[in-house]
């Protein structure tokens, strides 16, 4: 059975399976009564060990048929749940995550190891059994024994497995064994015998026993330390450690060679890995993909009829014809608009888990409150948005909200709310994260600046308390003496900054000391299509995307005036800065006017007056990227073809101000 075919659904369905499974455990984690969120656990790996099964994915199928157990028992409540129990199937969870990376990246499941798991999930399983029944001679405690030959490898030591024969004619063996135990304890640490240290005491054995042996030497020097012992005849020494991981690579390198003869027959593994890469998909709703098909159909009927008028040669058919298929067209962009649409759960559905682990690292009690996850935006708007999200959110969490302590000392609850907020604004998406912590400390943000030369003084000054969370987002500004793996590690927001207005959005910052910090992001709906204004400049013509206008107007030259060498003008009572278009673009302008055309654009509460030279009108533009050699070029956001087949330069208004 050709299986690779199945890949893609079988990642996206385990991703489906697995987000389901941690929303149930953080709900179980606050409600460890409730069988029916265990119920729901237990079927979810159920179902995934029986699709890692087919696919031919042992350990998935290995790890979570252990879960399987696991909750079995927790189901019929011969165990108790407890926290220990939850962060165990916490990392089980994170590691069937990494598995399911390994196959879309790879194409197989990697080198991850989740025996320890599998070893700590035994261990609460038989735990009543080993505490009730005596041990036997053969007993032998791997998940002790494991933790130990791991703590060795990692702080490079070697690990024997030595086998003693002592010679026939004998006559004290326990005596001869007493000399060997003690050689080897001035060498390292005995970890078990077989047969145990009692009976080779007592004599209860034959001539051969075996230790476990931990040491910092090699295995020369114990062999020439045993071997000089009288009445020895042989020694036999393995090496734990390597042998086993030889046991390890040899079974996955076997497993690899399977799948590859059974997948893909007579091609390199590393055009096997290729071969398998997975693409991104989409879900769609199936009426929406019936509104796309009738659409479709339409434009087919007006096709035929748009042949027929060109022999007839009608102009006013002609004219209706026309008039029809823009109708359909424009139906027809916002069906695939709503086909590439996607719920921004599928972003926020990541951060209660980061928020608990977080929360609890840092000692801290947080409530992660989210609305309007059902709120739709483009597919690669989703795909971009993650990242500044997860820094914003750890800022939060690390420096915005407080202890639990220093929340009662400033009489707050102790538990601080982290509040994750999206929703629909015209052709844009906000998406707000608000904390109820201690805020942004203007002074310290204003002195840091300054201590880091990214202002001066007297600059500093001047600036306004709303101004000054803005510094929060240059190149390497942090307020943080201290960089931590929770947030900060030397990158500041200038990161989340860039990205943002990558795709076109803008991020804002409101705060008040000590009691809440916000954080607004903009984000245009779609990134392909927009409607834009297309102006004039010279001979050229660009484009301004309508979502960034407020209005355009005209004003004299003459009232023009100048503020610290920067053009501004008095309008509608407000201060509003003017940016010539074709002083930024480094084009020659015309002769001087007396009345100037303006486009008012806005950047969250910002705006500025650009001057053009003449306004064509307004379009809907299909946006195409610059490339990568063009990518990095100041105040251009793209380009897009206009209907007589020229080029027109998307303006980046953000970059404006």
């Amino acid at each position: 059975m050709e299986i690779n075919q199945y890949t893609d659904i079988f990642i996206e369905e385990s991703n489906e399976h697995l987000q389901s499974m941690n929303d149930c455990l953080l709900k179980l984690e606050s409600e460890p009564e409730n069988i029916e969120l265990l119920n729901e656990i237990f079927r979810v790996s159920h179902t995934l060990k029986g699709m890692a099964a087919t696919m031919g994915f042992e350990q998935m199928s290995k790890l979570t048929h252990q879960m399987e157990n696991l909750l079995q028992e927790l189901r019929s409540e011969k165990i108790s749940i407890d926290t220990k129990i939850v962060d165990i199937l916490f990392e089980c969870l994170d590691n069937l995550e990494n598995y399911i990376k390994n196959i879309s990246e790879l194409g197989n499941e990697g080198d991850l190891e989740t025996e320890f798991l599998v070893d700590k999930i035994n261990n609460i399983l038989f735990k009543d059994e080993k505490d009730n029944t005596p041990k036997t001679k053969n007993e032998d405690d791997n998940y002790y024994i494991n933790n130990i030959l791991m703590q060795a490898k990692k702080d490079g030591l070697n690990a024997f497995n030595i086998t003693i024969t002592i010679d026939d004619n004998c006559m004290l063996k326990a005596a001869r064994a007493f000399i060997v135990f003690n050689a080897l304890e001035d060498y390292g640490e005995i970890i078990k015998s077989i047969p145990s240290s009692e009976d080779i005491e007592d004599e209860k054995f034959d001539n051969e026993f075996e230790v476990l042996l931990v040491t910092n030497n090699d295995n020369k020097t114990i062999y020439e330390e045993l071997t000089s012992i009288s009445e020895v005849s042989s020694v036999i020494i393995k090496s734990v450690i390597d042998d086993k991981l030889e046991k390890e690579k040899s079974k996955k390198e076997n497993v690899s060679n399977n799948k590859s003869s059974d997948i893909i027959k007579g091609k390199n593994t590393k055009n096997n890995i290729s071969n398998k890469k997975i693409g991104k998909t989409v879900r769609v709703d199936i009426e929406r993909l019936d509104n796309l098909m009738n659409l479709v159909s339409e434009l087919i009927i007006i096709k035929t009829r748009m042949e027929d008028i060109d022999n007839t040669n009608s102009k006013e058919s002609m004219s209706e014809a026309t008039e029809y298929l823009e109708r359909i067209t424009t139906n027809l962009h916002d069906a695939v608009m709503k086909v590439r649409m996607v719920p921004i759960e599928r972003v926020f559905n990541r951060f209660p888990r980061m928020v608990r682990d977080l929360s609890k690292d840092l000692g801290k009690e947080i409530e992660l409150k989210m609305i309007g996850e059902e709120t739709e935006v483009d597919r690669t708007v989703i795909d971009e948005i993650g990242d500044p999200l997860i820094h914003l959110i750890r800022n939060s969490i690390d420096h915005g909200i407080e202890t639990p302590s220093e929340r009662k000392k400033n009489k707050k609850a102790p538990k601080g709310t982290l509040l994750l907020k999206a929703f629909p604004d015209g052709n844009n998406v906000v998406i707000e994260v608000q904390d109820d912590g201690n805020g942004i400390d203007i002074e310290r943000v204003k002195e840091k600046a300054i201590n880091n030369s990214i202002i001066s003084t007297e600059a500093a000054n001047q600036m306004d308390d709303n101004e000054v969370p803005e510094l929060l987002f240059m190149p390497g500004f942090s307020t943080t003496d201290e960089i931590t793996d929770i947030s900060g590690r030397g990158v500041g927001l200038d990161v989340v900054k860039s990205k943002i207005n990558s795709i076109g959005g803008i991020v804002e910052i409101e705060t008040e000391e000590k009691k809440y910090t916000k954080f607004t992001i903009r984000i245009p709906l779609t990134l392909a299509i927009i409607q834009a204004l297309l102006i004039k400049l010279k001979e050229e013509i660009y484009a301004i995307p309508l979502s960034s206008i407020k209005e355009i107007t005209t004003i004299e030259s003459n009232n023009i005036r100048k503020i610290q060498n920067k053009e501004v003008i008095l309008y509608r009572n407000k201060t509003l800065p003017i940016v010539r278009l074709n002083k930024v673009l480094d084009i020659e302008s015309e002769e001087d006017k007396k009345e100037l055309i303006i486009v008012i654009v806005k950047k969250g509460e910002k705006e500025a007056g650009v001057v053009v030279d003449q306004l064509i009108g307004q379009q809907e533009i299909v946006i195409k990227s610059l490339g990568k050699y063009l990518a990095k070029i100041k105040h251009l956001a793209g380009a897009t073809i206009l209907g007589n087949g020229s080029i027109s330069l998307i303006i980046d208004t953000n970059s404006l101000f």
